[in-house]
């Protein structure tokens, strides 16, 4: 059974060796490093590396005894401080770190989602973005495979507000949301069309409803807005 306290503590940035080292240090209050090397079952190099590093950390010290380095826990509330100055220093890079995320997500991205649960994704990254949806032939797979999923999908497309514009073949019922605008087209199939293209934000995703269904999303504003552009021709006829 895995050790809370040192599985804590690793969660937070300490090294394996730290937080056994810490923990032992913890359990047996001021100690020199040769006990707690034999305590935390450590070799001497491997000790004294977790306890300069857990010093630059500023959760213990040591004090001096008789000439020899006698080491303690500082007040365990110190753990928050050190935290705190991780998230200090992560909030300012973050600007530069975000200059440098924007200007590579400007180029293109494919994403390729299998099953259920990678369909289920798409339609998640469709709420997220918050913007209209355009859909090309949809036969209401969505709804009729995977039902477990779509109502709280509706729900979630009312509740944000998002407008879903839906070009369909004459003849299809698609159970929409209350946002869902439907224009029926003139185009007959011998079979259901197995491929549904949406449209949004900088992205298009096409999603085939073979027996494991899958999803590509393109990310790429030049793509998408040309499949808009051609969406609303169609749209506004």
């Amino acid at each position: 059974m895995k050790d809370k306290i040192i599985e804590s503590l690793k969660t937070i940035g300490f090294s394996n060796n730290e937080a056994r080292i810490y923990k032992t240090l913890l359990q047996t209050g001021t100690t020199k490093a040769g006990e707690l090397s034999t305590k935390a079952d450590l070799d001497r190099s491997s000790t004294y590396d977790a306890l300069r590093k857990l010093i630059d950390k500023g959760v213990i010290n040591f004090i001096i005894k008789g000439n020899t380095k006698h080491y303690q826990i500082n007040n365990p509330e110190n753990l928050f401080t050190f935290i705190k100055e991780k998230e200090t220093i992560i909030q300012n890079t973050l600007p530069e770190i975000k200059k440098i995320y924007n200007k590579k997500t400007e180029e293109s991205e494919v994403s390729v989602l299998k099953g259920y649960k990678g369909i289920k994704s798409a339609f998640e990254d469709k709420i997220r973005e918050k913007q209209t949806i355009r859909v090309m032939d949809s036969e209401g797979q969505f709804s009729e495979r995977m039902t477990w999923y779509s109502e709280r999908f509706k729900k979630e497309i009312e509740k944000n507000k998002i407008e879903i514009k839906h070009l369909v073949r004459e003849g299809v019922k698609i159970k929409g949301s209350k946002t869902t605008k439907v224009k029926y087209i003139n185009k007959k199939y011998k079979e259901k069309s197995q491929g549904v293209i949406d449209i949004y934000s900088d992205k298009v995703c096409i999603i085939l409803w073979n027996e494991k269904p899958e999803a590509v999303i393109i990310k790429n504003r030049g793509l998408a807005e040309s499949f808009k552009d051609y969406f609303d021709i169609i749209w506004n006829k």
